[in-house]
This record gives structure tokens, C-alpha cells and sequence, in this order.
């Protein structure tokens, strides 16, 4: 098979094809949290302009040290899952353009359930269209001709799924904040340490401002939905600062703040400073 400039162009369709068929699923909540409840819903909404089936099942995963995350299959150390207590329906949806499906998750908790939180994730899999019209094959039938690869659209998305047994609390501080200089132009990051000691994940957003000296203050960077699950003590974050392009900034105090979501009250969990000359 001969490299052309043909097969680049469509591995490149590819990709943005398979960009879109993500942006074409939304869900509604993008988290669930079981504490007093036993049922719950999501929402799956296909903005498509094709229908869209999706098989779902629960799958756990392992949060790494700068919030990416990896799938297991044994708990290490301190991690407990949830999909042992998780029934749900339907498995696999069919949703038509513009429509939406609604899947129910019931919880069954154990009598003897220590007290702790326990997470697993609910994956949307997209399942491949039969028919190819979402694939490179079926652009390269309508004229290339030396192609000889064939790229489908495959995606999913995630959402967590966490169940709370008993008294669970959480402390959070955040540590070594920090300016790396910019690089090539850019308004360069702020970096540092998000810790974590309790027994339950920590959840909301993050928002940095400045005051100059002359008493002037201005956001400088933002974050939203930025969890740290249990076991994990600590997630290192790195936010790029919303400063114009080769702008650096002058001397003052930069403030940084994570609060809980708005729509679970907005308290301040956490918030350190740091003074540049």
C-alpha cells in the first residue's frame, strides 16, 4: 500500500469524524452521588443528525496522579468500588436524531456495608454503524482509490458513579502554588498541588485571580468539575493563565480558591496565596 497524501487527508477525517460523534452525546448529570438516595437517572441526548447506538455498561477505574484516569480491574490499597451494588436498564440504547433516552440505576447496598465511598464509572460505548456511512471506507468508495485502511468513529463517554456508607468527610488543602514563566509567546501556567485527607472524594471549582498593587483584581484562571477521588491524597494541576499573548504578570497577589459546585452550595473548601514581587 502506497503512502499518499489521500490516505493522510482521510486518517484526518477520521479523527474529526470521531470528534464529532463525541460532541454529538450529551448526558445529564455528568456525576451521580448515592448518599440517602436509591435511584437515580441519566439523561443521554444525541444532538446528532443520525441515530446513535450506545451499549453501557460499569467499568472501574484508578484516578492517576495528575487527574488522568486508568482502568482496573483489582482495587489497590484503599480503593473500593461500587458496581457490586449498581443495577441498571437499559443496557443499550437506540437514540433517533434530536432525541433522548433515559437510563435508571438502582442501588442495593449490603447490611453489613462499611462506612466509606465507594466509585465506579458508567461507560457509554458507541456501537459501529453497519451501514459504514460514518467511516473513511465509505468516503474512499466514492472516488479514492488507494486506500487501505479503514477508520470507524468509535467513542464513549463516562460518568462516575459514587455511593457514601455512613459518616464521610473530607479535608482538602492546596499547596506549592506556583508561576511557570511563559514559553514561546504564551501567558504561561499555574501550577501546584491539590491534598486530599479523609474518607470521600472532594469535588468543585477552581478560580484564581489577581490584585495588582494599585488594588486592582482579575481572574487570571479557571476550572470547573475538578474532583480528587478517594484514595488518591493528592492531584497535581496545571491551569494555562488567561493573561493577553507575552503578557506576564506585574507585581501583586495571586489568590487561588476551590469551592463546591453552585448547585450543591458553593462552600469554600479550600484556598491559599501567593505574593509576587
Amino acid at each position: 500500500m502506497r503512502a499518499t497524501p489521500k490516505l493522510f487527508l482521510l486518517a484526518a477525517l477520521g479523527l474529526l469524524l470521531s470528534r464529532a460523534a463525541f460532541a454529538d452525546l450529551m448526558l445529564f448529570p455528568t456525576r451521580i452521588v448515592f448518599d440517602k438516595q436509591r435511584a437515580a437517572q441519566v439523561e443521554l441526548m444525541n444532538q446528532g443528525k443520525t441515530p446513535e447506538t450506545y451499549r453501557i455498561h460499569l467499568v472501574n477505574r484508578r484516578m492517576g496522579p495528575n487527574g488522568e484516569f486508568i482502568a482496573i480491574e483489582q482495587p489497590g490499597p484503599g480503593e473500593q468500588f461500587a458496581d457490586a451494588m449498581l443495577r441498571y436498564s437499559p443496557r443499550q440504547v437506540t437514540i433517533p436524531p434530536g432525541g433522548s433516552q433515559i437510563v435508571r440505576i438502582l442501588l442495593r447496598k449490603p447490611e453489613d456495608l462499611a462506612a466509606g465511598e465507594y466509585r465506579s464509572h458508567l461507560q457509554f460505548d458507541r456501537v459501529a454503524d453497519a451501514t459504514g456511512a460514518t467511516s473513511v471506507e465509505d468516503v474512499a468508495k466514492r472516488g479514492v482509490q488507494d486506500v487501505g485502511v479503514t477508520i470507524q468513529a468509535l467513542v464513549g463517554a463516562s460518568i462516575p458513579v459514587i455511593v457514601r456508607q455512613g459518616d464521610t468527610q473530607a479535608k482538602l488543602d492546596l499547596a506549592d502554588l506556583a508561576v511557570q514563566p511563559p514559553a514561546a509567546g504564551g501567558p504561561g501556567l499555574l501550577s501546584f498541588q491539590m491534598k486530599r485527607d479523609g474518607n470521600r472524594s472532594v469535588y468543585g471549582d477552581l478560580l484564581a485571580t489577581f490584585t495588582t498593587t494599585a488594588g486592582v483584581t482579575f481572574e487570571v484562571a479557571r476550572a470547573g468539575g475538578v474532583a480528587v477521588y478517594v484514595p488518591n491524597a493528592s492531584r497535581r494541576v496545571q491551569l494555562p493563565l488567561q493573561l493577553p499573548s507575552g503578557n506576564a504578570l506585574p507585581a501583586g497577589t495571586l489568590k487561588l480558591a476551590f469551592r463546591e459546585r453552585p448547585e450543591s452550595g458553593g462552600k469554600l473548601l479550600a484556598e491559599t496565596a501567593l505574593a509576587l514581587p
